[in-house]
């Protein structure tokens, strides 16, 4: 399944890759004569968007071209700003550099290399922090010495706050002098250590960790897995290969070696990705699955739907499973997903696309509800410069359930730590440790220990990422985005 979306085209060469859209733009790039107007780029949006948009029947009658395309854009979003509404459209965005969108997708951005959440530090509300959940492995800040469980609470000597945090953060200088704070019973104190780290392109291994346990009895294969990657942009091309999909696949193959009997896969930060490697994963887990079995369907617009049931026939939009040799559904019967409120798309594609087949019991917080995906558009004449993410379909797994919009409540809910968070791989680390519990019986740490320095996130660099904030990654197609 294929789809090729860029300028004007028409709707025959419908339903393909989202990653395939850069192939578009190959030999056909044009140097513009003159900037483009915001009319020129608003009306490029509309264009693509009455086509492609999943609510593209609730567009507006008459939009103001003459808006910034930002703007513009949020004008067209299906009930966008009504809170109330949990199916309105929260995932579409607009983004001024379509390669910039695409390199997001693919994990590469411009980092430090270190992911936190924010928690103001203070009943007033007046000073904030910034708690690392995870350090990227090779990055600057890895190679620094920075960890998870570490608490920056200052910027190049300046004290974050509820009013400058945002612009700390991500300042337009590379180089950041990272301060630091300790905690002890819930305190958070200042110390005199600084770390300097200078922020680098850098490509992100989707895969953190991944180790065995035997407890109880138990053999457990235990994976930590942030964004869903195929793999690395070819030399020269503008697709990726399956690097870090065949990963996975080896990763599984000594979990089947090694005979392990129960899983839990930790998706806690996966905002998303590609539904290719969505669909690698499940076919790598799921117990008696096989090319002929559905891992799930998707709902197009009715121009997009009727398109493809003239051209390509019944079963265009389904999405079987794959026949892995790797896979270790003959070994469990069951699989344990960590989650939390960063845990959206296609980690819960995984989710509801599994559970036909087997128990799946989630532990952690309730997931972000993305049951949508959209395609990645971007203008082949490289006149227009943006790129548009837009809700393109609603997914559903082979039972038909997609009604996730208010996310995937957990089966055991298990709050992570606002600070003092154990490394992962702990098995103390209070998700694990309650996995570890439901699996063999044997508690490796009072679970309420941790519970009580839990604080509500006021903000996340998960946010920034592709898939995070308004910026959900989506869409269901083969090689594509969710």
């Amino acid at each position: 399944m294929k789809l090729v979306v860029a300028g004007k085209l028409t709707l025959p060469l419908a339903i393909c890759s989202a990653l395939l859209l850069t192939s578009c733009k190959k030999n056909e790039d044009v140097t513009p004569s003159a900037p483009t107007t915001n009319g020129e780029v608003n009306s490029w949006v509309l264009d693509n968007m009455k086509t492609y948009y999943f609510w593209n029947d609730k567009l507006p009658a008459n939009p103001d071209t003459s808006l910034a395309p930002k703007s513009f854009f949020n004008t067209l979003l299906y009930d966008w700003n009504n809170t109330a509404n949990t199916d309105r459209d929260r995932f579409s965005w607009l983004q001024e550099s379509a390669d910039d969108l695409k390199a997001s997708l693919s994990g590469q951005s411009k980092t430090t290399g270190i992911e936190y959440n924010l928690y103001y530090r203070d009943q007033a509300r007046t000073g904030v922090v910034a708690s690392i959940i995870y350090v990227l492995p090779g990055s600057p800040a890895a190679k620094a010495g920075i960890k998870r469980g570490d608490i920056i609470s200052k910027i190049n000597g300046e004290s974050l706050t509820a009013t400058n945090y945002q612009t700390l953060l991500s300042g337009s200088a590379d180089t950041y002098t990272y301060g630091f704070a300790t905690v002890s019973n819930g305190v958070l104190t200042d110390n005199a250590q600084t770390k300097q780290v200078t922020a680098v392109v850098f490509q992100e291994d989707p895969v953190l960790l991944d180790t065995t346990y035997t407890i109880g009895g138990k053999t457990i294969g235990y994976v930590i897995y942030n964004q869903f990657i195929p793999g690395l942009y070819k030399a020269g091309s503008s697709t990726l290969d399956n690097t870090y999909d065949l990963k996975l696949d080896n990763i599984f193959g000594k979990f089947k070696q090694k005979g392990i009997n129960e899983l839990v896969l930790d998706l806690r930060y996966n905002r998303g990705g590609y539904v290719s490697s969505s669909t690698n994963l499940a076919s790598l887990i799921g117990k008696n699955i096989d090319a002929s079995k559905v891992f799930y369907t998707q709902k197009w617009n009715s121009i997009v739907t009727a398109q493809n049931d003239k051209q390509r026939g019944a079963g265009w939009n389904s999405e079987n499973f794959l026949t892995k040799s790797t896979n270790i559904g003959a070994n469990i019967s069951r699989v344990f997903i960590l989650t939390t409120g960063s845990t959206a798309s296609a980690s819960e594609l995984i989710i509801n696309g599994l559970r036909p087949f087997m128990t799946v019991t989630t532990i952690g917080t309730t997931t972000v509800g993305k049951n949508v995906g959209s395609i990645t558009i971007s203008d082949k004449t490289g006149r227009i410069k943006w790129g548009i993410q837009p809700i393109t379909f609603k997914s559903a797994n082979a039972l038909g359930f997609t009604d996730y919009a208010g996310g995937f409540t957990p089966s055991i809910e298990v709050k992570e730590p606002s600070y003092g968070m154990k490394a992962f791989g702990d098995v103390s680390e209070p998700l694990l440790n309650e996995a570890i519990f439901q699996i063999s019986g044997t508690r490796m740490a009072r679970r309420a220990a941790t519970e009580t320095t839990t604080q509500p996130i006021i903000g996340s660099s998960l946010d920034r990422k592709a898939g995070g904030g308004n910026m959900f990654v989506g869409d269901a197609v083969p090689n594509g985005h969710y």
